[in-house]
C-alpha cells in the first residue's frame, strides 16, 4: 500500500471516529440528565455506557494510527499488528460490557424496589432510547463503511459495539416502557437476554483478531483464486507450495513456482516479477508476495 493511500484510510477513519466521539458526548449528555432527574436506572447506566464508548473510539483511532506507521529498525515488517491488539482491546471491553449488563440484569430481577418514576422523565427516558437507537445503528453502517474502506478490523469491532449499543437501548427502552406501564420486570429479562449477544459478539471478534495475530492462512477461495491467477502466467509450468498468512489485515504470499530450467536466470527472474506482480496487483490486501523458482525438467528443451 503506497503511503498516500495510508494517509487516505489514516484520514477516513479519525474522521469517523471524531464524528463518533460527538455523537456519543451528546448522548451522554442527555441521558445522564434524564436518567438521573428521572431515577431511571437502566437509562444512567446506558449513559456510562455511551460515556465508555468514547474510550474505546479513542482506542480504535490509536490503533489505526499506529498500524499505518512505516516499517522501521525494530519492526521492518511494518506495525499493522497494532491493529488487532486494539480490537482485542475492545472484545474484551465488549465481553465486560455484556457480562455487567446482564449482572445488572440479574441483580435488578432479585430486587424488589423498582421506585416510582415521573411520567414526564418517563415519556423523555423513551425519547433517549428511541433517540440512541437511531444515531447508534446509524453510526453502525457509518463505521462499517469506513471500516471496509480502510480495511480496519479494529474499526469494524467498534462499529459492531455501536450496534450492540443500539441493541441495548431497545432494552432500555422496553425497561423504561415496562417501568410507565407498571411490569418493572421488563427491563432486567431484557438486559439479560441483550448481555448473551453482547457477549457473542465479543468473543467472535477476540477469535477472528487472534487468527490474524497467529498467521492464519487465507480462506481457501483466496488461495485458489492466487493459484488461478498464477497458472495463467506466461511460462509458469505448475505450482510447487503456496502458502498465505494473514498478518493484521494483510496478507504475506509465498509461493514456489515451477519453470523451464532450460531458461537462462535473467528469464526466470523476469518470470517470478511477471508472478509477484499480478499478485500483488490483483489482491488488495496483499503487503508482500515472495516468488521463488523451481526448475522444471521440459521435453524438448535443452540440457540444463
Amino acid at each position: 500500500m503506497s503511503k498516500k493511500q495510508n494517509k487516505t484510510n489514516e484520514q477516513i477513519a479519525i474522521r469517523a471516529s471524531l464524528v463518533t466521539i460527538t455523537c456519543d458526548i451528546l448522548l451522554t449528555v442527555f441521558k445522564m440528565v434524564v436518567g438521573i432527574l428521572g431515577g431511571f436506572t437502566a437509562v444512567v447506566a446506558d449513559a456510562v455506557h455511551s460515556l465508555a464508548d468514547m474510550l474505546t473510539t479513542i482506542i480504535v483511532m490509536i490503533g489505526v494510527k499506529m498500524a499505518n506507521r512505516k516499517a522501521d529498525k525494530e519492526h521492518p515488517y511494518g506495525h499493522e499488528r497494532f491493529e488487532c491488539v486494539a480490537a482485542i482491546i475492545l472484545s474484551i471491553i465488549l465481553f465486560f460490557t455484556g457480562a455487567g449488563i446482564g449482572w445488572a440484569g440479574i441483580q435488578e430481577i432479585m430486587s424488589t424496589d423498582y421506585g416510582e418514576h415521573a411520567t414526564l422523565f418517563g415519556i423523555l427516558a423513551l425519547v433517549a432510547a428511541v433517540a440512541t437507537i437511531t444515531v447508534k445503528e446509524a453510526m453502525y453502517w457509518y463505521k462499517r463503511s469506513a471500516a471496509k474502506k480502510v480495511n480496519s478490523s479494529a474499526m469494524m469491532a467498534e462499529a459492531w459495539h455501536h450496534r450492540i449499543d443500539a441493541l441495548t437501548s431497545i432494552g432500555s427502552f422496553i425497561g423504561v416502557l415496562g417501568v410507565m406501564l407498571g411490569f418493572p420486570i421488563f427491563d432486567p429479562i431484557a438486559a439479560i437476554v441483550i448481555c448473551l449477544f453482547v457477549i457473542k459478539v465479543s468473543i467472535d471478534i477476540f477469535r477472528e483478531t487472534i487468527g490474524k495475530m497467529t498467521d492464519k492462512a487465507c480462506d481457501v477461495d483466496t488461495e485458489n483464486e492466487m493459484r488461478q491467477l498464477i497458472l495463467a502466467q506466461k511460462k509458469v509450468l505448475g505450482i510447487d507450495m503456496l502458502k498465505t498468512r494473514l498478518f493484521g489485515d494483510r496478507i504475506y504470499v509465498d509461493v514456489e513456482i515451477l519453470v523451464d530450467g532450460a531458461v537462462l536466470l535473467y528469464e526466470a527472474h523476469e518470470i517470478a516479477h511477471y508472478v509477484h506482480d499480478a499478485i500483488e496487483e490483483k489482491f488488495e490486501k496483499v503487503k508482500h508476495c515472495s516468488v521463488h523458482v523451481n526448475p522444471a525438467r521440459v521435453e524438448g528443451s535443452e540440457e540444463w
